[in-house]
């Protein structure tokens, strides 16, 4: 499936001066329409759903914000719209995880006016675009399992492998039991594993704890 021949855009971003700078680089383009503007992740959201656009920037950092919450919603509201994520956050890890949401750009805001419009086409056409800066850090991320993981994650998965009980680990990170029963599961699903014995597994194969 290709690009339509004009691509309608809206762009949400809590920086007015952002967004004027944003519109006159795309409207510069013979094939990119700015349809609307949004300062909020709620009006954001209105917008698109209002107006559907092909394609919808995302500022990452919007008040009221929480892409790995919106892009999911977005995305099933608005099925017909892509969202490319504008960000001056350089983080790999979170270019993984907003395009594993369903992102279809990750675009650094240093780089827009080289990279935005590219990155626009091509989620209108169906693809998938990264700020190249980024791929091959991406792809470090995918080879290696743990890179994935923060410092406190990686010690969660210690004790969880020897064996301690939520109570004791909520005892030595200084975290509620029910804390550790969420962070717990959603460390499960992070490294794909459904039960202790594959955790265990999975920490052994990565070297995280010796065997036995």
């Amino acid at each position: 499936m290709g690009a339509p021949a004009e691509i309608s855009v809206v762009l949400a971003d809590d920086h007015n001066v952002i967004r004027t700078g944003l519109r006159a680089l795309l409207e510069a383009e013979p094939d990119l329409r700015v349809i609307g503007e949004a300062a909020d992740a709620a009006a954001a959201a209105k917008l698109a759903e209002d107006r559907r656009p092909d394609v919808l920037v995302l500022d990452l950092q919007m008040p009221g914000a929480d892409p790995r919450r919106d892009i999911p919603r977005l995305r099933a509201a608005v099925p017909g719209t892509a969202i490319v994520v504008l960000t001056m956050q350089s983080d790999p890890r979170i270019a993984r995880d907003l395009l594993r949401a369903g992102a279809a750009g990750f675009v650094l805001k240093q780089a827009a006016d080289r990279n935005l419009g590219e990155a626009i086409r091509t989620a209108a056409a169906g693809g998938s675009y990264v700020d190249p800066r980024l791929g091959g850090e991406m792809a470090k991320l995918e080879a290696d399992p743990l890179e994935s993981l923060t410092d406190r994650e990686l010690e969660l998965l210690r004790l969880i492998a020897f064996g301690h009980t939520n109570r004791e680990i909520g005892e030595q990170l200084f975290l509620s039991v029910r804390a550790i029963e969420v962070n717990r599961a959603k460390l499960l699903e992070k490294i794909g594993v459904e039960t202790r014995p594959e955790l265990v597994r999975f920490a052994i194969a990565n070297r995280v704890i010796e065997p036995g």
